[in-house]
Parts: structure tokens; C-alpha cells; sequence
């Protein structure tokens, strides 16, 4: 197995479960590797597996998201750790991902012909491969459509969270707060000038924290978690605490436990640098 494969002509390398395919983990100079953590940039929610990394300093990466960690990926999705925590769809198969990927790498390049003609030919490699093996190419497959209904938040990073909802909506009440005004209140919290200021600040949240008990009392478990995720996707630290009393609940309560686990291994170790468990001796 090549990691390498797509290096060259786009700069993107396989990598997550395609180390553990090509036996990284045999050569490791890491004597305990942390799973959870291989390749888990700083945004990458629980939900979400890096299986491509890309180059380049915005660090690109694409990976497969899942509703449960017991289920299928629903979707693959591409994030730029350095801009923020936007999660993209890029269709629900590798193929599709790299296809939409070389395809925006062709725009980019406008009429220059060098390299042109190489980029069709994987192109095309591609699109015969994925027919051959009956997976679709589009951005957004049937299937993905599906899920959009289901979801009941689209939270910070856009790729949405589904949480069982039964008929009489039990399962998931909205948050009293827009998005903007989530993101007012973090704002406020993470720049305040002093640790005074930031108690005082803290006062909104706290509200909903409550809300979120209240919630989980009543089995909307998806308001907590749409709250932790959205946390967790502002990025600063001062929210880790509360992240913590949010998200591990949530994942229990819908009997998500895996996702709780991976979220403690990575607040404990939120980096930019360092990703890769399974560096070679």
C-alpha cells in the first residue's frame, strides 16, 4: 500500500487507518501510541477521522464523520485546522472526496497547460475506478441528502449533528441562543481583559448550562451536545472545564461513549503540531 499515492500530483497523503493498513504502527518510535489522537487536528470534532492529510500551511485534511461511533460514515469532510473549524462535505466515498478535490485544483490552475494534462488523467482514473466499483462521485449524494433532514442543528462547524427524535420531538430542544449570539457570548468570555471580568462574563452560559440539565432530565440529550460541540469548536481554553461537564453526559445519554473518550484524550493534548501517533523509528 502506498501512502504516497497522491502526493505527487496533489500533494495529499493517506493516512489514519491506511498507517494502520501499510503497518506504520509496527515501526513506531512512539511506544504508546495514542489512537484517539493520530491525526486529530484541533478542530476535528469526535465525530470526525482524518484518513487524508494534505500540504501546505492552512492544514488541509479530509476525513470521514459519523453520527455514532457504532455506524458508517455518513459523509467525508475536509477542514483547514489553521482557518477554523468549517467542516466541508466532499461526497460519502474516497473517490468523490479526491475527485471534487483534483477538480478545484484544475480551476485554481485557470488555462496552464503543465501539470493539466496529468490532473485529467488521475481524474479520469478516478471516475472509471469509482464506476467500476459502484460509488458516486457527487458532492452531495442521496444518501447525504437523507441525513440534512434529520439533522437537528448544524452547530459551529456546518456538517450537523443527528440525534435520535421520536414522535412526540423528544430528544433535542434548540439552544436560547442563535449561533451569533453564542459566539457574542464566547467572544466576551475568551477576551476578557481579567479573570474577574471573565466571572462576570460567565453569567449567559451559565444559563444555558442549566437549560442543558434541564434538558438532559427530560431526554432532549442533543441540546448539551450541540452546546459542548459548539464549545469545543470556538476553540479556546477557558471553555475546556465546561466542555468537560457537557460532552462526555451528552455522548452517554445517546450511548456514544467512544466519542466521550476520544474528546478527553484530545482536550488533553489540543495541538497544532505533533499529530502523527506513529512516527517511524
Amino acid at each position: 500500500l502506498s501512502l504516497d499515492a497522491l502526493k505527487e500530483i496533489l500533494g495529499l497523503k493517506l493516512v489514519g487507518p491506511f498507517d494502520i493498513l501499510a503497518e506504520a504502527h509496527r515501526n513506531s518510535a512512539n511506544p504508546r501510541p495514542n489512537y484517539h489522537l493520530h491525526w486529530r487536528f484541533f478542530y476535528d470534532p469526535p465525530e470526525y477521522q482524518t484518513v487524508i492529510q494534505g500540504s501546505g500551511e492552512n492544514l488541509l485534511h479530509i476525513g470521514y464523520y459519523r453520527d455514532s461511533p457504532d455506524s458508517l460514515p455518513v459523509f467525508l469532510g475536509e477542514n483547514e485546522a489553521k482557518k477554523g473549524c468549517t467542516i466541508t462535505q466532499m461526497g460519502d466515498n474516497m473517490f468523490a472526496a479526491v475527485h471534487l478535490f483534483l477538480g478545484r485544483k484544475r480551476k485554481e490552475r485557470g488555462g496552464r497547460k503543465e501539470g493539466g494534462r496529468t490532473l485529467e488523467n488521475l481524474g479520469e482514473e478516478l471516475r472509471e475506478r469509482a464506476e467500476s466499483l459502484g460509488f458516486s462521485l457527487e458532492q452531495k449524494t442521496k444518501g447525504m441528502k437523507q441525513r440534512d433532514k434529520k439533522v437537528v442543528t448544524k452547530t459551529f462547524h456546518g456538517a450537523g449533528l443527528v440525534v435520535p427524535v421520536d414522535q412526540n420531538d423528544v430528544g433535542y430542544r434548540e439552544l436560547p441562543e442563535t449561533d451569533a449570539g453564542l459566539k457574542r457570548v464566547c467572544k466576551a468570555i475568551a477576551e476578557a481583559r481579567s479573570d474577574e471580568d471573565r466571572m462576570k462574563t460567565f453569567g449567559p452560559l451559565q444559563e444555558m448550562i442549566t437549560f442543558v440539565q434541564f434538558a438532559n432530565d427530560e431526554c432532549d440529550y442533543g441540546m448539551g451536545l450541540e452546546l459542548g460541540i459548539d464549545l469545543f469548536c470556538y476553540g479556546s481554553h477557558y471553555f475546556y472545564k465546561v466542555i468537560r461537564q457537557l460532552l462526555p453526559m451528552a455522548y452517554s445519554l445517546l450511548k456514544r461513549g467512544l466519542f466521550g473518550e476520544i474528546l478527553e484524550a484530545h482536550l488533553s493534548s489540543r495541538s497544532h503540531a505533533n499529530l502523527d501517533q506513529l512516527t517511524s523509528a
